[in-house]
């Protein structure tokens, strides 16, 4: 255990809190195991199968766990001297939370970090504690503590939002379609789960902080599936994404903003005249029906019927015509 040493005693014995809470969890549990178990390399699995969408949330929210309950012994050291604890402190983490946000005046590489990574980096210590805290209020200690190590959550929307793991929620599997057979001229190049935290940092960079807290507790399951053509790995990447969503509207204004998205990733994004959709895309408030737009990289289809949305990047039409057959067959506003 290392601790850094130009950093005054006073401000040390709290991280030791921190730090020493891992070594618990250590000796209780076998972090390296615990963190591992069921989750799987899907890069080297060749049948995906819907079982492994769900799962491939996992490793991020039992890291949350670990990082969540560390960070709650840590804040609550600190609060002891006063008689408070994290359970009864609600402002106090959210004060650390937006600190982690934005970072120190000094933290440059931070600052000038992609979205996606400096919230990839802070979700398992700001979620984490926040769930934490929601189980001690609802379960007290043990079952903040050993009891969410013997039934952890699987995803990333149980730890943003607590009440979906105490009230044990089930969100049905998405069903996948027959992805080796669309793609047998493609090489798969990734697949994996588009949880709630991806959407939510998808929404907060295309959108922004306002529009991704309204959009994502909306989120009901997400999976995507990347390909390059065989024999041309240079070539643009194809790729499908499939989520559900709480309603019809939510699916509407979650394919609005992916869609405002596009003219931040592409340098050329043209849709018909007839369209009906406005040139900047920026003033799309909700998205229906089917549209599509070229880019230097190929077409753009986002499809949106009742509770889900499809999209489609740098395919052919033919084969995105078999993903709407396929996954918006059984569409159905929940």
């Amino acid at each position: 255990m290392n601790i850094l040493d130009w950093v005054v005693p006073d401000l040390q014995r709290p991280v030791l809190a921190h730090e020493l809470t891992h070594a618990l969890q250590d000796q209780s549990f076998g972090l390296d195991k615990w963190l591992k178990k069921g989750t799987e390399d899907l890069d080297t699995k060749k049948d995906i199968t819907s079982e492994d969408i769900v799962s491939d949330e996992n490793s991020e929210a039992r890291q949350a766990v670990v990082e969540g309950q560390a960070m709650v012994v840590l804040v609550d050291y600190m609060l002891a001297p006063m008689g408070r604890t994290v359970a009864d402190s609600p402002e106090v983490v959210e004060l650390l939370n937006k600190g982690m946000q934005t970072g120190t005046a000094d933290s440059v590489q931070y600052h000038n970090a992609p979205i996606f990574m400096k919230e990839a980096l802070t979700f398992p210590y700001r979620y984490g504690v926040e769930f934490e805290a929601a189980l001690l209020r609802a379960r007290g200690k043990a079952g903040a503590f050993a009891a969410t190590f013997e039934n952890p959550p699987h995803t990333s929307r149980e730890i943003m939002e607590p009440k979906t793991y105490l009230s044990g929620e089930h969100l049905p599997q998405l069903p996948l379609p027959d992805f080796k057979h669309i793609f047998k001229g493609y090489d798969r190049f990734d697949v994996g789960a588009i949880g709630e935290f991806d959407v939510a940092v998808l929404a907060k960079q295309y959108a922004g902080e306002q529009a991704s807290n309204k959009i994502y507790p909306s989120w009901r399951g997400g999976y995507y599936y990347s390909v390059h053509p065989k024999g041309n790995p240079s070539a643009p990447l194809g790729l499908v994404f499939v989520s559900r969503w709480s309603s019809a509207r939510a699916a509407a204004q979650f394919a609005a903003i992916y869609a405002r998205g596009m003219q931040q990733r592409y340098k050329k994004v043209e849709t018909s005249a007839n369209s009906g959709l406005p040139a900047d895309l920026k003033a799309l408030g909700s998205l229906s029906g089917d549209h599509t737009w070229t880019t230097e990289d190929g077409a753009v289809v986002i499809d949106v019927k009742d509770d889900t949305v499809l999209v489609t990047e740098s395919l052919d039409a033919a084969i995105t015509d078999q993903f709407r057959h396929a996954a918006l067959a059984g569409a159905k506003v929940q």
